[in-house]
C-alpha cells in the first residue's frame, strides 16, 4: 500500500476525479459518519530562514478540513483553499485505508497511474517553460572578451 503521505499528495495534486471516484466506490459500499463536515480554517505556515535557520511565521493559508469515521477507523482531508467535496473525499479515502477496506487493494495502480500522469503533467510545462527562455548574452561575449 502506498504511504498516506504520498496518496494524498497524488490525490491532492492530481485529477480531482480520481479522488471523488475512489471515495464514491466506499460511500456505495460502507456506511461513513461525519465527524465533521467540511469546514474552512485558517493555519499558520511557519518557515525556516536559510542563514540562521530560525523558524518564523509566514503567514495563514485558509484551509478546508474534513473527519469521517468508517467502523473503527477515522480518515481525515485536508486541502489549501476553499475545496469542500475534495477535503470529504480524502477523508473517505483515509479512513477506508485506515480501515484496510477490501476496496483499497486495487487503488495502487490507480495511484501510480495518476503519479506518472501528474510527472508528465509537469514535465510538459517544464518544456513549455524552457521554450520561452531568453539567452542574454552581452556584447564582450558575444564579440569575445577584450575584443
Amino acid at each position: 500500500m502506498i504511504p498516506r503521505k504520498k496518496r494524498t499528495q497524488i490525490l491532492i495534486t492530481g485529477n480531482p476525479l480520481t479522488a471523488k471516484t475512489l471515495a464514491d466506490e466506499i460511500r456505495l459500499k460502507h456506511v461513513v459518519n461525519g465527524i465533521e463536515e467540511p469546514n474552512e480554517g485558517l493555519v499558520m505556515i511557519r518557515m525556516q530562514e536559510s542563514a540562521k535557520h530560525s523558524i518564523f511565521n509566514l503567514g495563514e493559508v485558509l484551509v478546508t478540513e474534513s473527519r469521517v469515521r468508517i467502523g473503527d477507523s477515522i480518515g481525515i482531508g485536508i486541502v489549501v483553499g476553499h475545496k469542500t467535496e475534495l477535503a470529504y473525499d480524502l477523508a473517505v479515502i483515509d479512513a477506508a485505508c485506515a480501515a484496510g477496506l477490501p476496496e483499497t487493494a486495487g487503488w495502487d495502480s490507480v495511484l501510480l497511474a495518476e503519479e506518472k500522469e501528474i510527472d508528465r503533467a509537469l514535465k510538459n510545462r517544464a518544456a513549455a517553460v524552457l521554450q520561452t527562455r531568453v539567452n542574454f548574452e552581452t556584447i564582450d561575449n558575444a564579440l569575445g572578451a577584450g575584443a
